[in-house]
């Protein structure tokens, strides 16, 4: 544990010591500011259907995904992939850790920089408290489907920085296989043989995050994503293995 954790400062160590860090910080705060005011301002129109702004700030609309969709692969990018590219990671295999050991420190830096730029969304809960009523629970449901999205979306981008040789194309491929991930449940309205639909419903992230952000905790939604995650940092494990071998 003390060697992974190693790993996890060094990694939050050369996150932060980064000026892309801070660019998608600046970014992620900008953007999601910007569409907590149109939310705002939409369900203030009395045209507008009543609905509690949380909910579609909690992955109600095409916003929210397009910027994860961006965002995660650039956060995950570099991690495997450049020390590749530089060198370094032969270095660090044959240093005394594991390349489980490896992946999961690296996994586990990019997802708390990944729940660090959601830190300062708390500040929208607080002043929407102050002019209404917050219910905890859906408040409470809703970051544990982000932090949920969060551990699905960094798990594959890491695989793609393990199996590519620049960070530019391990970005490039998470984009890609998110992209899938996301549009596969999707497809659910396409198709009407009941088994099909039940699969596709299954696997539908759009709807996993509707549910959360009412305050519904599926136990389903959250085997689905924590399993699809378990499977990329094994992949990626073993893609470690391999470069190893070589």
């Amino acid at each position: 544990m003390r060697k992974t954790l190693a790993l996890v400062r060094r990694e939050l160590v050369a996150y932060f010591s980064s000026p892309l860090a801070y660019v998608i910080l600046t970014a992620f705060l900008f953007f999601n500011g910007y569409v907590f005011w149109l939310i705002v301002a939409f369900l203030n129109d009395p045209r507008s259907q009543a609905m509690a702004p949380l909910k579609l700030f909690f992955g109600g609309t095409i916003f929210f995904w397009l910027f994860l969709l961006f965002m995660v692969p650039v956060i995950t990018m570099r991690l495997l992939a450049e020390e590749r590219r530089s060198g370094t990671l032969e270095v660090l295999l044959t240093s005394p850790v594991s390349e489980g050991q490896v992946v999961f420190g690296k996994f586990l830096a990019a997802l708390l920089f990944y729940l660090f730029l959601w830190l300062p969304t708390l500040v929208y809960v607080l002043i929407l408290a102050t002019h209404s009523a917050i219910d905890p629970g859906p408040v409470a449901a809703g970051y544990l489907g982000i932090l949920l999205l969060g551990i699905l979306f960094a798990a594959v981008g890491l695989l793609t920085s393990a199996l590519a040789k620049n960070q530019i194309v391990a970005a490039v491929f998470a984009f890609a296989v998110l992209v899938v991930l996301f549009s596969v449940g999707l497809l659910e309205q396409l198709v009407s043989t009941p088994w099909l639909k039940g699969a596709l419903g299954y696997m539908n992230l759009w709807d996993h995050m509707d549910d959360f952000a009412r305050g519904l905790v599926d136990t389903r939604h959250v085997v689905y994503q924590l399993s699809v995650a378990g499977l990329s940092l094994f992949l990626a494990t073993k893609a470690l293995e391999a470069s190893k071998g070589r």
